[in-house]
């Protein structure tokens, strides 16, 4: 039997709900609503088993080397409870308050520290998010700290920088509904510093623009202009 068919790996249970759900299970991709409470510290113990396996096979003596001795524990941890939470964990609450105030004049918040793992490699992914939001009289707008919160939780899967920002995009739409909004990131890639060509050099910058955003040309300008000015401060 082949460890796909292997009923005692909690990974072929959780599968299975989210393969006869018809959902998708991608590296970037949340699966929290197909994992049962405890069943978590059971995958965490399932990746812990196997990474074991794969030092073995990289010939790393993790038995009588000191400083190998608990990796596997520790990656599996940091796996599922860290460095891809945004997979395995619900969306973080975050409270909406209606426009009271009726505000329509251009909202940046940034730099936002990101950090995530190229679903390419498993390298690192160090950057800053910038948001612009145009709100309107039905907008919903969320504290400060929010904005970190969810940003997080979307970046805290294996990425790549393009969809990453896209996700986010979507779900800031979703949970606002303003008139526009702007994201812009800039990140070092590892896996272009640490492998392949090692340009330690190199930044990926990218934006999604939605709504008044893409239609208005001056909004666009003032929100990169404002934000460039805070990139150099």
């Amino acid at each position: 039997m082949s460890d796909s068919q292997d009923s005692s790996y909690i990974s072929n249970h959780i599968r299975k709900r989210i393969e006869l759900a018809g959902a998708r299970y991608h590296a970037n991709d949340n699966i929290s609503a197909y994992i049962n409470p405890g069943e978590l510290d059971l995958l965490q113990q399932e990746v812990q088993e196997k990474l074991k396996e794969v030092l073995k096979s990289l010939v790393i003596d993790t038995e009588r080397d000191h400083n190998t001795n608990e990796t596997a524990k520790r990656v599996a941890k940091m796996f599922i409870k860290e460095v891809f939470a945004g997979r395995y964990q619900t969306m973080p609450d975050t409270t909406e308050f209606p426009n009271v105030e009726k505000l329509s004049e251009l909202i940046i918040v940034g730099p936002i520290q990101v950090r995530s793992a190229c679903s390419h490699h498993l390298c690192p992914i160090m950057g800053k998010v910038w948001v612009g939001i145009m709100p309107n009289e039905k907008s919903n707008l969320i504290g400060l700290s929010k904005y970190a919160r969810l940003i997080s939780w979307v970046m805290e899967r294996p990425q790549i920088q393009e969809e990453a920002i896209t996700q986010i995009a979507d779900l800031l739409v979703k949970k606002m509904n303003p008139d526009g909004l702007a994201v812009v990131m800039e990140a070092d890639h590892f896996c272009m510093q640490w492998r392949g060509v090692k340009d330690m050099g190199s930044k990926m910058i990218n934006s999604v623009m939605r709504g008044s955003f893409l239609k208005d040309s001056d909004l666009r300008k003032e929100f990169l202009s404002l934000m460039n000015g805070n990139r150099r401060n």
